[in-house]
């Protein structure tokens, strides 16, 4: 079973229990480890959206808060479908705000931020990494041998990339 985990340490230690689920021992250890890390990520990705859409500010302001309002929803659906391909694959999914707290790979969204244009800055680098983390998670999961975990990662990503490139179009024109 794998190790405990600590900040930054996203490795899947959490109960497992016996599946008639035919993807192989190595796969599924690769898989739920990869769950869990795009997991925690996600689900602090979710917040920090949430954290953007409460309490921007800024002559842009309705379009972004709508935006924002239709990904956050989007991705409580995301990690929903993480969660659930986690318990398929014979694990406990872990989305307490304790394991989120210790082990997210994004850093500390801040509470203090007003600037509209500030907020889809911080949101454009989480969904980078998320997007990175995904992508690097399709690799692990496939060469492992867990082509349906693969697939669903694939989808993500491209939600994802969307999603991003929506963020980044705010950008434009504010050096960036």
């Amino acid at each position: 079973m794998a190790k405990a985990q600590g900040k930054g340490d996203t490795g899947y230690s959490g109960t497992r229990w016996s599946t008639r689920n035919s993807v192989g021992e190595n796969a599924k250890n690769v898989s739920l480890t990869t769950l869990q890390a795009l997991l925690t990520d996600a689900i602090d990705l979710y917040n920090a959206t949430r954290q953007a859409h409460w309490n921007l500010k800024g002559t842009n302001f309705i379009g972004l808060h709508e935006m924002l309002d239709g990904f956050y929803n989007d991705l409580n659906e995301s990690t929903d479908a993480l969660a659930e391909r986690l318990v398929q694959l014979g694990g406990v999914a872990n989305g307490t705000t304790q394991n989120l707290a210790s082990t997210t790979r994004l850093p500390p969204y801040p509470a203090d931020l007003l600037d509209s244009i500030g907020h889809v800055k911080e949101l454009s680098e989480r969904y980078a990494m998320v997007g990175k983390a995904l992508r690097d998670g399709i690799d692990e999961t496939d060469d492992a041998g867990d082509a349906d975990t693969s697939d669903l990662l694939t989808e993500l990503s491209r939600d994802i990339d969307k999603k991003l490139w929506m963020l980044e179009a705010h950008l434009q024109g504010h050096g960036n």
